[in-house]
C-alpha cells in the first residue's frame, strides 16, 4: 500500500508526463501487490467454516470504499483540485498500510477440524 501511496503523491505533485508514467507503473506494482495479498490475509485469518463470509463482509467494505472515495475525490476536486484529491488517496491509503502494519498480528495456525 505503500507503492500505490507513494505513486498517487508523485502523481499529485508533477505535471511531467515521465513522472506520471513512472508514478502509473508504480500504481500497477503497487495495486498487484497489494490486491492478492489482501485476499491471502482476510483468507489466513478466517476459519475454513466462515471464510466465505469473511471473505464477502471483506469485499464489500473494499466496494463500499470505491464508491465512497469517488464521490469524496470528486468532492475534494471541486473545492481545491484534482491534485489535492489524488494527495488525499495517497495520505489515506499510507495511513491505511501504516495501520493494517501495525495492527495486524500473524496469523495463529489453527489445525482444521
Amino acid at each position: 500500500m505503500w507503492v500505490q501511496a507513494a505513486a498517487l503523491c508523485l502523481t499529485a505533485a508533477t505535471h511531467s508526463y515521465r513522472w506520471w508514467l513512472v508514478a502509473s507503473v508504480l500504481l500497477g506494482l503497487g495495486t498487484a501487490m497489494v490486491y492478492p495479498t489482501l485476499i491471502a490475509s482476510v483468507s489466513d485469518a478466517s476459519h475454513p467454516v466462515w471464510r466465505a463470509r469473511s471473505l464477502s463482509v471483506y469485499r464489500f467494505w473494499r466496494d463500499m470504499g470505491y464508491a465512497i472515495g469517488a464521490l469524496l475525490a470528486g468532492i475534494i476536486t471541486d473545492l481545491v483540485g484534482a491534485a489535492y484529491a489524488i494527495a488525499a488517496i495517497g495520505a489515506l491509503t499510507f495511513a491505511s498500510g501504516t495501520i493494517v502494519a501495525v495492527v495486524m498480528d500473524r496469523p495463529r495456525q489453527n489445525p482444521v477440524s
